[in-house]
């Protein structure tokens, strides 16, 4: 009788264990996936990470861009890593792609891991990581990543030149870009509070300075005040000076996007066109008014949504021995 009586509190005590494994293992990631087979395994990213973070804090900010520009171009994959070949155009080389750094970062830390546990840790999952823990470093937050991915074998430039979003889109084209990947008109505004590291190159605000619409004319979205700021650095034709994205704390991740952003002080027209959505409006103005109650929560939610996208797992592509080339 005891046993009967036993039976069924088992029973569900194995179907609840299984439940949560099944929520941990979403899309064939989970929490942890490294314990078995290289337990040191984000100990190892951390510290490698640090050591160059230390030194350089500007390096985030790229290396948070390297994970969003991976994982729009299909699927977090790591084929952003790849170099081109006499055959093929890489993602690397596409225009988009031409002015991220930190790849030096990543063959560090790939290195490390193939001392430690050689062929166990992917090039995907060394990006999330890093992503993950150069947010942390500049005062940003920390979530949980879950592991899993495996590598893709191909990268082709055209990809990443036609279908990243742009500093120029407008509000429509994002959602569009966005809805494409799975991720939400909220996780397009949350998403697009990364720019509150990093840099900009006068290149890409050129337009909006001298020539919006082909008539010698600024951008009208554009705080007239700050565009008289912006084009004493960035005269007509200046290709090589860059801007800060976040004026005086463009080093530390924090809320002040949202502040300037509100103030129609956006540095590209993709910043800017946050405004003209109501949904993507409302959040930039309650982020501004609060002081970003809730943007940290928010921007860790929004990351590990965006590192499911498109995920190769199980027997689908690779390890790569070296993140550039493939095996």
């Amino acid at each position: 009788m005891a046993v009967q009586k036993l039976f069924p509190v088992l029973f569900l005590q194995l179907a609840l264990v299984f439940f949560l494994a099944g929520l941990t293992n979403a899309g064939g990631l989970q929490l942890g996936f490294y314990q078995g087979v290289c337990p040191d395994a984000e100990l190892i990213v951390h510290q490698t990470l640090y050591r160059y973070i230390s030194r350089d804090r500007t390096l985030a900010a790229p290396l948070l861009r390297m994970h969003f520009h991976d994982c729009f171009i299909r699927g977090c994959d790591g084929s952003v890593l790849l170099s081109s070949t006499k055959k093929n155009q890489a993602e690397k080389d596409a225009i988009p792609n031409q002015t991220l750094r930190g790849f030096n970062v990543i063959d560090a830390v790939k290195s490390a891991l193939e001392k430690k546990c050689p062929g166990v840790v992917s090039c995907s999952d060394i990006l999330a990581l890093v992503a993950r823990d150069a947010v942390l470093m500049i005062g940003g937050p920390r979530w949980d990543v879950p592991t899993g991915r495996r590598d893709g074998r191909v990268s082709i430039a055209n990809e990443a030149l036609f279908n990243l979003p742009s500093p120029f889109a407008n509000i429509t084209v994002l959602k569009q870009q966005f809805s494409a990947t799975g991720l939400s008109v909220k996780d397009l505004a949350v998403l697009s509070g990364g720019h509150t590291i990093g840099i900009g190159h006068c290149t890409l605000i050129s337009n909006r300075l001298y020539n919006f619409t082909g008539k010698g004319d600024t951008d009208p979205s554009l705080d007239p005040r700050y565009a008289a700021q912006l084009k004493k650095k960035c005269k007509p034709g200046n290709s090589n000076t860059v801007v800060e994205m976040d004026p005086g704390s463009f080093k530390s991740f924090d809320e002040d996007y949202y502040t300037i952003v509100a103030k129609r002080r956006g540095l590209f027209q993709s910043d800017s066109a946050l405004l003209d959505d109501a949904e993507t409006r409302d959040y930039v103005r309650f982020q501004s008014r609060t002081q970003g109650s809730s943007f940290a929560q928010d921007f860790a939610d929004s990351m590990v949504k965006m590192g499911y996208i498109g995920v190769l797992t199980g027997k689908q592509g690779e390890i790569r021995k070296r993140c550039a080339v493939v095996n």
